[in-house]
């Protein structure tokens, strides 16, 4: 990001020949004729019009983000930062960058094939020849540039955009002998192998399209960059699409499909002055792409060391300092100037430059997602003077990534997992900062607003019987003893959905409402990671009421609450009264009833989960065993098993086996028959004194009650002290395992 002070002095003009200059550049010489040879004029347009697809919606994605928040030095790197957040925007702006640098030895070394004539007649290896012209190209280049700045950059962009509009027109009005006797009909014009060979010459021919958003690179010199970037950018991505149909055109009627395929420079056999005009508009093109590359790409790198965002503490220091009243990255060009001399001096740019296509598919992809998800997450803030359509940036973004996979899928695995490692790496050194969370969340808001509003409507419809739980806990000692946090974290894990909610018995005001807000930070600070519960604090003046509002409130996930979860610790009986007192209003709203009594000792997961069932609530069983497979699907369990007691009448005791297996098999739980065992009844012992000897090593023992026997037996929730957490189940109805 630029220093706030900079003397901004461009207009709209360098942003357009920025881009014009970078689209008509190597490839448009070098390779057209190459790609109509091979797919014939109506697949080369077919090229054209694809790469389009791509390039146009990020155009008009960037010239939107553009106008609705101030864009400042860095260009697509501070739109994607200010937007997916800074870890994300480093990530993808150290890969734009690295594409940028690298571009700019991909045009000095197309720019020496202008020599090319020449160089074939020296005794040289190949290789050693163009170095002659690239390497001292590189050198002036990069002196010119650290020498006099953007500013002469820009003053040189007007001359060879001016030779490259002459050898252009010389082109179009030239002619060949074929010319005169090939007939011009659209629909006699060669189609070439388009089958075989499409998406190979589209490999080749996409870096022609991706000059398109050169000129927002100069953002943080440009006097108006809501206005500039978007009628440069567009102006300069219409134009090179019809220049580029008109050029397939013209060599489509000028030459045999083995010449445009055999002859890089074909178009030299065509225009008019052809063996000069055009190596001189080669090279005016590929180094008018050199410098917009040049100019770029050092203000990219200095708007990442502003944001601290290169692993580097040191390099960020040194790349973030300007020079000059217009803060010239100078440090970033010299570094950019040593990066593209190496790859000059290297050669080999083939395989580079098809990785950098796939980075600047990322680029693309990702302006576009973020265009899209603005539109679809309505965000209010969200006004751009200039505005695109959520459908246009939509279909950018899917074009992105299936034509990363379908040009080179090899490359596009690499430019990924490269993408992968780089947030990784800038994450692990930056957790302070923010991830995808600001550009997603509006659009997460919208889709589950929708959802909702969707089931609602539909409730009335839907024959669903299959039930999961929507729990809700309502909780006062949580920075106390958090086993019910644990708990809601385990049904929230997969199966089901859960809120936490911690009571603050007060009266509402403005002290007790920031008092609600610090509680809530605590609770998000105390909470695992892992843990899938929704957590919020609710103040109430008294238990009864809180509880009141509590059955009231919306699920979540859209579907009503149909669960409550009350918890008490086993060291403090007298807290057990309120809840008893209240289990009325729970049953009004018709939910499912859950008391946790805890201890503070830790749970002994391995030792799994025992289900007590007895004739005298047996509507509860088909509901504790289910929620019990539920808590067993979190990864605490993973050791841990199920195991189901029923106490029975001795000549039940078959009966009663028979039917818990079939429980077990009907539902297709995971639950081997010899878990489950039958104790004959003794009516000379207790139930609980049974439940105390069997369970006092499990780790959580869940035993089912009923409304009717909390009013004959006050001790319902007590006498279970030798053993560990027990889970207190009432079902408001019998529900099914299906």
């Amino acid at each position: 990001m630029a220093i706030s002070t900079n003397t901004k002095s461009f207009g709209t003009a360098p942003v357009f020949f920025t881009a014009i200059s970078t689209i008509l550049g190597a490839i448009l010489f070098l390779r057209f004729g190459y790609a109509v040879g091979m797919v014939g004029f109506m697949g080369t347009l077919g090229i054209i019009l694809v790469g389009h697809i791509v390039t146009i919606p990020t155009a008009l994605a960037i010239s939107e983000l553009a106008t609705n928040q101030r864009v400042e030095g860095g260009g697509e790197y501070f739109i994607i930062s200010r937007s997916f957040g800074l870890n994300i925007g480093a990530t993808i702006g150290m890969a734009l960058y690295f594409s940028q640098a690298i571009s700019v030895a991909f045009y000095v070394i197309a720019f020496t094939e202008a020599f090319s004539p020449l160089l074939d007649k020296l005794d040289l290896p190949a290789e050693w020849a163009r170095r002659i012209v690239s390497v001292p190209s590189m050198l002036f280049l990069s002196v010119l540039m650290l020498r006099r700045g953007a500013n002469i950059g820009v003053k040189a962009l007007y001359i060879v955009v001016t030779i490259l509009a002459i050898s252009i027109t010389l082109f179009f009005l030239g002619g060949t002998s074929y010319s005169e006797v090939y007939p011009s009909n659209l629909l006699s014009f060669r189609n070439g192998n388009i089958e075989n060979s499409f998406f190979i010459v589209f490999a080749i021919i996409f870096p022609a399209f991706t000059g398109m958003t050169a000129g927002v690179g100069l953002s943080g010199d440009l006097k108006n960059p809501s206005k500039s970037i978007p009628l440069g950018t567009t102006m300069a991505t219409t134009l090179g699409m019809i220049i580029y149909g008109f050029i397939a055109y013209k060599l489509a009627i000028s030459a045999s499909s083995d010449d445009l395929v055999s002859d890089q420079l074909i178009m030299s056999r065509i225009a008019i002055g052809g063996t000069i005009i055009i190596p001189v508009g080669l090279a005016a093109s590929t180094i008018s792409s050199a410098l917009g590359s040049i100019m770029v790409a050092p203000r990219t790198l200095q708007a990442l060391a502003a944001d601290k965002s290169i692993p580097l503490k040191g390099i960020n220091r040194i790349m973030a300092r300007g020079k000059g009243n217009t803060n010239e990255p100078y440090n970033a060009t010299l570094l950019t100037s040593i990066i593209a001399m190496v790859f000059v001096f290297i050669g080999g740019v083939n395989f580079v430059a098809q990785i950098i296509s796939m980075f600047f598919m990322v680029t693309y992809g990702s302006i576009c997602l973020i265009s899209f998800l603005y539109h679809f997450g309505a965000d209010p803030s969200y006004r751009p003077v200039f505005r695109s359509r959520w459908y246009i940036s939509l279909t950018g973004f899917i074009f992105c990534t299936w034509l990363m996979f379908k040009m080179q899928p090899y490359y596009a695995m690499m430019a990924i997992i490269v993408m992968i490692l780089l947030y990784i790496i800038i994450s692990y050194l930056h957790q302070d900062r923010g991830g995808m969370a600001s550009i997603f969340q509006g659009a997460i808001f919208q889709l589950s607003r929708n959802i909702q509003v969707y089931m609602q409507k539909k409730k009335k419809e839907s024959t669903v019987t299959k039930w999961r739980p929507s729990v809700i806990c309502i909780a006062q000692s949580t920075f106390e003893n958090d086993k019910a946090l644990q708990l809601l974290g385990w049904i929230s894990d997969r199966y089901g959905f859960g809120t936490y909610i911690h009571l603050i018995e007060d009266y509402f005001s403005t002290a007790s409402n920031k008092n609600a807000e610090q509680l809530l930070d605590r609770l998000i600070d105390i909470a695992d990671d892992d843990n899938n519960a929704y957590l919020d604090t609710l103040i109430s003046p008294s238990y009864t009421s809180a509880i009141a509002q509590t059955v009231q409130l919306p699920g979540i996930s859209g579907m009503p609450n149909n669960m409550i979860l009350f918890e008490f610790d086993k060291s403090e009986p007298d807290k057990v009264q309120p809840i008893m007192q209240n289990i009325g209003l729970a049953k009004a709203a018709r939910m499912d009833i859950c008391i946790l009594s805890y201890t503070s000792h830790k749970i002994n997961h391995k030792n799994g989960i025992h289900v007590w069932i007895r004739s005298i609530d047996f509507e509860n069983s088909k509901l504790m065993i289910l929620l019990s497979y539920i808590i067993l699907g979190h990864p605490d369990w993973r050791k841990g098993k199920i195991k189901i007691f029923e106490i029975a009448p001795k000549i039940k005791i078959d009966k009663s086996r028979e039917n818990l297996i079939e429980i077990i098999h009907s539902g297709r739980l995971p639950i081997s028959p010899k878990n489950i065992e039958i104790i004959e009844l003794d009516p000379a012992k207790s139930p609980k004194n049974t439940i105390c000897e069997r369970s006092k090593d499990a780790g959580l023992t869940v035993v089912g009650f009923r409304e009717e026997q909390i009013k004959h037996d006050p001790d319902t929730f007590y006498g279970y002290d030798e053993i560990g957490d027990v889970l207190f189940v009432n079902a408001s109805q019998l529900r099914e395992i299906n």
